[in-house]
């Protein structure tokens, strides 16, 4: 009992010492994981080109050129949505101008018809407040612009870094290991690779669910190329924030054009908010975290706490961060408890 008692003190203070960790030095951690995320799914492929005979640094350099094209893919077909919704415009501008400059011309018109037509209203004084409380947000905004642009940059250095020096890392790794546990390490990491190849096959699920269901919702309220338009949306999402943002205006604008009625684009919104929602509470934890190995009350704890910690990135990042300890919780008989706590099963 004493034992136990002195387990319980020490145990929480490591857990809120790493929590402390990882929320101060998220801006380190976050590229850092990411990398490793990224570096963990290219590992297969590189190794199989080295096998080959390809030089380590050109594998690399192979593996990381396919990520970018799939990258770029998703940028292209967020290009494409910007640029289908701002032929758009014309129709909404009364063909005056064209691409941005009419974007622009068309929601401050829209804003000043708003505070104009609508004075007294709720709202107004909302409309009326606006330009004067947009530079808080415009910093915010260029703030994670600019950080975005430097983990575009850091991330594959990290990734390039983590692939080449990958032997002296598992050196280091093992030299942390107690003896007793050294031989188990290789099946270890073997497991781990193995579960962020289900990780990113759950995630392909995922989307393709999404994609299902705002093709549907679409189809109902009946906008054009709705399962276009759905699949469009789910894939987007890949990217944080921006994605759904951009990815959804072409569908609300073509919902309100073709029918001229305000209550088919708040439709759309109201199919990709329930949608966003699933996803974020059922869909993704039932079906990524099932592919971990963690059962869904574990999941949603992680998901919640991870966007806590590092918002969006927490979310997607520690996930497969749980499934390690978890995988790790297996070797370790004194961490039974944990093994249970994130599996649900015990062993029979």
């Amino acid at each position: 009992m004493t034992d136990t008692g002195g387990k319980m003190p020490r145990n929480l203070l490591i857990a809120m010492a790493v929590v402390s960790i990882l929320y101060v030095g998220r801006n380190v951690l976050i590229p850092l994981a990411y990398s490793l995320l990224v570096a963990l799914i290219l590992y297969p492929i590189v190794a199989r080109l080295e096998r080959n005979r390809v030089p380590r640094p050109l594998a690399i350099t192979i593996g990381l050129l396919l990520v970018a094209v799939v990258f770029g893919g998703l940028v292209w077909v967020l290009l494409a949505q910007v640029n289908g919704f701002l032929a758009q415009l014309p129709q909404l501008t009364g063909g005056r101008q064209n691409g941005f400059l009419a974007l622009w011309t068309w929601i401050t018109e829209w804003l000043n018809d708003l505070g104009d037509d609508h004075i007294g209203t709720w709202w107004g004084p909302l409309v009326e407040a606006l330009p004067g409380k947009m530079a808080p947000y415009t910093g915010t905004a260029l703030n994670a612009l600019f950080g975005m642009l430097f983990n575009l940059f850091i991330i594959p250095v990290f990734t390039a870094l983590l692939l080449y020096h990958r032997r002296t890392y598992i050196k280091v790794l093992t030299s942390f290991v107690q003896p007793e546990w050294r031989p188990h390490l290789p099946d270890l990491l073997q497991k781990v690779v193995t579960n962020y190849a289900r990780f990113i096959l759950g995630m392909v699920q995922v989307y393709l669910i999404v994609g299902t269901l705002n093709s549907v919702g679409f189809l109902l309220l009946g906008v054009p190329n709705a399962i276009l338009f759905g699949m469009l949306t789910a894939v987007a999402t890949m990217i944080p924030y921006a994605g759904i943002l951009f990815s959804s205006l072409l569908p609300i604008t073509l919902a309100w054009t073709t029918t001229g009625d305000l209550w088919m684009p708040v439709g759309v919104i109201a199919v990709l908010a329930v949608v966003q929602y699933l996803e974020a509470n059922l869909i993704f934890p039932k079906v990524v975290g099932g592919k971990l190995g963690l059962n869904t009350l574990a999941s949603l704890v992680i998901i919640f706490s991870g966007a806590m910690l590092w918002g969006m990135a927490g979310m997607i990042l520690l996930l497969p961060m749980a499934s390690i300890l978890k995988l790790v919780s297996e070797e370790i008989p004194e961490w039974e408890g944990v093994r249970l706590l994130l599996g649900g099963e015990d062993k029979p």
